[in-house]
């Protein structure tokens, strides 16, 4: 819990604008209990929906959630936080749009969500690789398609470890496709 309080504590939640219309300070509170929750409280969508995102649109604090997630894989955790953690990941880099006030401040939520998760690339093939949870991995392994920028690596990875994968990640079906260029070679 050290890394995840201390994420948590980086972040200036009273400033922010929850999707609520509140102050976001509840956000970390909730964040920090799910972590110490088993089982973990539910989906993620049902404790932050309409708070961190809506269908498809990513309101002010889903970047700072976004960080306090990958702190949270990357602690000791118990495996119900660490599924709701993965969850919540996935939520937050698939979101597609930003609220209107943050747009409005030319802010753009869903790159820097994934732009943030692409800072915990080796943290989430670690999980992939783990062998913890054929789900957990299955998460994983999504929200690298949709920020991992060498598609080369990721699907030497699939093609490594596909027992470990469930079947939409083995086949590519959860591929969402190159956030980018992929990089060069190099010497691979």
């Amino acid at each position: 819990m050290r890394l995840i309080r201390a994420e948590a504590a980086r972040h200036d939640w009273e400033r922010m604008t929850c999707g609520c219309g509140a102050s976001a300070a509840h956000l970390a509170r909730d964040l920090l209990e799910s972590a110490r929750e088993t089982p973990a409280p539910g989906d993620p969508d049902g404790l932050l929906e309409d708070h961190v995102w809506s269908p498809a649109t990513l309101w002010e604090p889903a970047p700072a959630v976004t960080s306090v997630a990958l702190a949270a894989l990357a602690d000791t955790i118990p495996p119900a936080a660490r599924t709701w953690f993965l969850d919540l990941l996935q939520l937050t880099v698939a979101g597609e749009g930003t609220d209107p006030a943050s747009a409005r401040r030319g802010l753009d939520l869903p790159g820097r969500c994934r732009t943030i998760a692409r800072q915990g690339l080796w943290s989430l093939y670690g999980e992939v690789v783990s062998g913890r949870c054929v789900g957990d991995a299955g998460t994983a392994f999504e929200v690298l398609t949709v920020v991992e920028p060498d598609r080369a690596r990721l699907r030497r990875v699939r093609e490594a470890v596909p027992e470990l994968l469930p079947v939409c990640c083995r086949t590519g079906l959860c591929d969402d496709g190159p956030p980018g260029p992929e990089p060069a070679a190099s010497g691979e």
